[in-house]
């Protein structure tokens, strides 16, 4: 597999002492070898070392996938923790991340199946990053405009618009206005050994 060259910049460094071993934990306790892991996320074997030993940065959406292969949240992979099982979520305990050019907030509980976050996209951000893996997407524009290619369509969405898709579908997420796009987005947590994550010329575009 060809491995991803010039990725974003992911997690800041101060944070990946505690994402690398996690994600090494989480993956041994799913009973995954490194390669079986990768395969199921579209990385190399090597590539996922590197995160595992604090020498490669995650984007977003690679802790994304790395999230729904074991069955769990970006939030436990970053090591944040939030009340078990509190429905409420105050905007004050709630503070911004970043990971590949994104920023994100984490407003769902922990332990559900179903991860909710608010995001702000830059415009450019990652704009050739296609998706696909199981489970269900669902998102809301909530400022700016955003570019929703699923499949060989692409569509413009405003503020108030809303999409909700199968995951499978290859999709990407863009910003088309210049100060970025802010949107909600939910996605279901699901274990699968079809999951698969393209990351830009690095993996085949199906469909696309």
């Amino acid at each position: 597999m060809t491995e991803l060259l010039d990725e974003p910049p992911g997690i800041p460094p101060e944070d990946l002492s505690t994402v690398a071993p996690r994600l090494r934990d989480l993956r041994r306790h799913s009973g995954l070898t490194l390669e079986a892991a990768a395969r199921r996320v579209g990385l190399s074997p090597a590539h996922l070392s590197r995160l595992e030993t604090n020498r490669r940065q995650p984007s977003l959406p690679m802790l994304l996938a790395l999230a729904r292969t074991y069955g769990t949240t970006v939030s436990d992979l970053l090591g944040e923790t939030a009340p078990e099982r509190d429905p409420i979520l105050r905007a004050n305990r709630t503070e911004p991340s970043g990971a590949g050019g994104w920023t994100y907030w984490t407003v769902g509980g922990a332990g559900r199946a179903m991860q909710a976050l608010r995001l702000h996209v830059p415009q450019r951000a990652q704009g050739d990053l296609v998706r696909v893996h199981p489970g269900e997407e669902w998102l809301y524009v909530l400022n700016g405009q955003l570019r929703l290619t699923l499949g060989e369509a692409v569509h413009l969405l405003d503020p108030g618009d809303a999409a909700h898709f199968d995951s499978l579908t290859p999709h990407r997420i863009a910003a088309a206005s210049p100060g970025g796009t802010d949107l909600l987005f939910v996605h279901t947590l699901m274990q699968s050994g079809t999951a698969e994550l393209c990351l830009g010329d690095a993996a085949p575009r199906r469909g696309l």
